[in-house]
């Protein structure tokens, strides 16, 4: 993997060089960029074995600036974030403190020594708190700006492991499907800790709507928790059932088969609503979308909240949005398979 990097952005960062080395004297400041991604299939069993599907949306992105400051580390610590491009952030600072963790073990992975103090800007279009993967969007960002700043090289390898670190503080254990799809340039398919590119066979479009509610997911996660504890045998059950669903859509997306692969999107939404983690809203939403000719759609990320994802043929993609939005939608994205490049590497 190439370094990624943009032209210097003129921004308002006090950038001083001063105790740099003259070869990192050259650039002030460093840029990185990442995207969003959806879960197609497979949230919540994932974390028991079970395979996800996700996508990577490239119309939300994240662009990350880290530049030198003026000031010293002993003002706020080695580094300050500034975010923009959202209303509210109410995530802040907990995203600090993952960018702290992720630009010390950055730097002790380069082995650098310099304490200089790194203001960095983010510049994001990723809603919060809707399970398409902000923080990890950003902290991936944020890794190819100190990359690009540092002139050094990351490995896939090197920016999976940094992407973990911040999504580790923040979320607590990530499972690593955020911190690779959030780089992907194709649908992934996660099966144990490795990922692997899918080939499409498919035409149409995925469209991804905001509910306009805050996902909830750590409650998610412990109402679904708490059922297994109640239902003997019930744990085993989803996941078989979620394993089976995801593999039949890999294969559906593979060979071509779209209304295959819809249909097992509006039954992976039925496992997940029996499991009481959909809302009304979110059911309103996925209604809606059948109803204009989707071939699939449900809720997408951990739940209770979020976003619903939904497959259309490209003809129908316009109709099937303008009925989720008359439907309570907040926004929308459609994400055009053609678009996406999968040769299953």
């Amino acid at each position: 993997m190439h370094k990624e990097q943009g032209e210097l952005s003129e921004l308002t960062l006090q950038t001083s060089a001063e105790g740099v080395s003259e070869g990192r004297r050259a650039r002030t400041v460093g840029v990185g960029r990442a995207h969003a991604k959806a879960i197609v299939l497979g949230e919540h069993a994932v974390v028991y074995g079970a395979p996800a599907l996700a996508l990577p949306v490239p119309q939300l992105s994240v662009t990350a600036s880290v530049g030198w400051s003026s000031h010293s580390p002993d003002d706020t610590g080695d580094v300050s974030l500034t975010m923009t491009g959202s209303a509210s952030r109410p995530e802040a600072t907990q995203a600090s403190d993952g960018l702290r963790s992720l630009t010390a073990e950055f730097r002790a992975l380069m082995g650098l020594t310099d304490s200089l103090h790194l203001d960095v800007v983010l510049d994001c279009v990723i809603p919060a708190g809707r399970g398409l993967g902000s923080s990890a969007a950003c902290a991936r960002a944020v890794v190819f700006a100190l990359a690009d700043l540092f002139d050094r090289e990351v490995t896939p390898e090197m920016a999976f492991h940094l992407v973990q670190t911040a999504e580790n503080v923040v979320h607590g254990r990530a499972s690593g499907v955020d911190a690779l799809t959030v780089g992907a340039s194709a649908p992934l398919l996660f099966r144990a800790g490795e990922a692997q590119e899918l080939p499409i066979g498919c035409d149409g479009s995925f469209i991804i709507a905001d509910s306009g509610d805050v996902g909830r997911t750590k409650d998610a996660v412990e109402l679904l928790r708490e059922g297994f504890r109640r239902q003997p045998g019930a744990q085993e059950e989803f996941v078989r059932r979620a394993t089976e669903l995801t593999e039949d859509a890999r294969q559906a997306l593979a060979d071509g088969r779209p209304e295959e692969l819809g249909g097992r999107l509006t039954e992976y939404h039925e496992l997940l609503r029996a499991a009481g983690l959909s809302t009304e809203r979110i059911d309103a939403m996925v209604g809606a979308a059948l109803a204009a000719g989707g071939l699939g759609a449900k809720i997408t990320g951990g739940g209770m909240g979020g976003c619903m994802i939904a497959l259309a043929r490209s003809e129908q993609a316009d109709a099937v949005t303008r009925s989720l939005h008359e439907a309570g939608a907040v926004q929308t994205w459609v994400v055009p398979l053609k678009g996406l490049v999968g040769d299953g590497r």
